[in-house]
């Protein structure tokens, strides 16, 4: 039962540093180690919620979870279980596995949702989009509509529309070109993939899509910092105000767009130069490890 109490306080800590994280300021000032900790809890949550009703189920034998996964494989095998391991303690291990089975079906799903969507908007792209020489390295789409996004994959496309082009000038259209390929660069796309797979498998949970929300603006202010290492603050935040003024911005589905997020809140950082202390940050990867290596540790031993 003690690795059961374990599993179910790395859960109550995953709940208390989402919350910690959804409350503070420092993530907008390291927005790349807050993205580190919040894939820790996501994958710490998803662990913990795994080991809880197997820890449970196991509690008869009186060993970590891992090892007491192994010896029930061993009776099974030899078609004895030790006194106490009943039906319910049984039902309880399927519950853990079927946790998991609808973990990892759902990020298949969402893997696969999302592929076939960024393989048609890729083809379509071969029908009507154009290059360009003002924009090297992206695709023009000849729409009126204000749109930069980045397509990603094995192949990424940075695509503009002609909306675009007409809406910035040089600098502006420059900066929002580097936050593009940032994007595809990072492959954040892989970064939001278990966030996405967790509000699919956990919908009822708040905290879940409000946790895939926030790191979908993490994301997006990780891009306007590689942006503003080679342009100046001043012309990417310009060019977020001029797509906050526009109403019919467009970004398709699997595509990570320069306008997609909390515009406002993004120009406003834009002018902040500082970053948060390294303790805090040295702290914030600290507990991340931390809830990561409890319900892993309870698997491996």
């Amino acid at each position: 039962m003690a690795f059961a109490v374990h599993f179910a306080a790395s859960m109550l800590a995953c709940w208390l540093t989402a919350q910690v994280l959804a409350a503070s300021t420092w993530p907008w000032r390291a927005p790349r180690v807050a993205i580190v900790c919040w894939q820790a809890v996501g994958l710490a949550l998803g662990l913990s919620a795994m080991g809880l009703p197997m820890a449970w189920g196991l509690a008869p034998y009186d060993r970590p979870t891992g090892g007491a996964l192994l010896a029930l494989a061993t009776d099974l095998t030899h078609g004895t279980l030790p006194v106490g391991v009943g039906p319910v303690h049984l039902g309880l291990v399927g519950v853990g596995f079927g946790i998991g089975v609808v973990l990892l079906a759902t990020t298949v799903r969402s893997v696969h949702a999302t592929v076939r969507a960024q393989r048609r908007h890729r083809n379509l792209l071969t029908l009507v989009a154009r290059q360009d020489p003002t924009v090297p390295g992206a695709l023009v789409l000849d729409h009126p509509s204000a749109a930069a996004y980045c397509l990603p994959g094995v192949r990424p496309r940075v695509v503009v529309s002609a909306g675009t082009l007409d809406l910035l000038d040089r600098a502006e259209l420059a900066a929002v070109l580097t936050h593009e390929r940032a994007h595809a660069q990072e492959r954040h796309d892989l970064v939001l993939l278990p966030f996405t797979a967790l509000c699919r498998a956990l919908p009822w949970f708040r905290w879940v899509r409000d946790a895939h929300e926030r790191v979908a603006l993490l994301v997006e202010m990780r891009a306007d910092d590689k942006a503003r290492e080679l342009h100046a603050e001043a012309s990417l935040a310009g060019a977020l105000r001029r797509f906050a003024a526009c109403d019919d911005r467009i970004t398709p589905v699997g595509a990570l767009g320069v306008g997609d997020r909390d515009l406002d809140v993004r120009v406003q950082r834009l002018m902040l130069a500082d970053r948060p202390p390294r303790v805090i940050a040295a702290t914030a990867l600290a507990v991340a490890a931390t809830l990561v290596a409890l319900p892993v540790s309870l698997f491996l031993n």
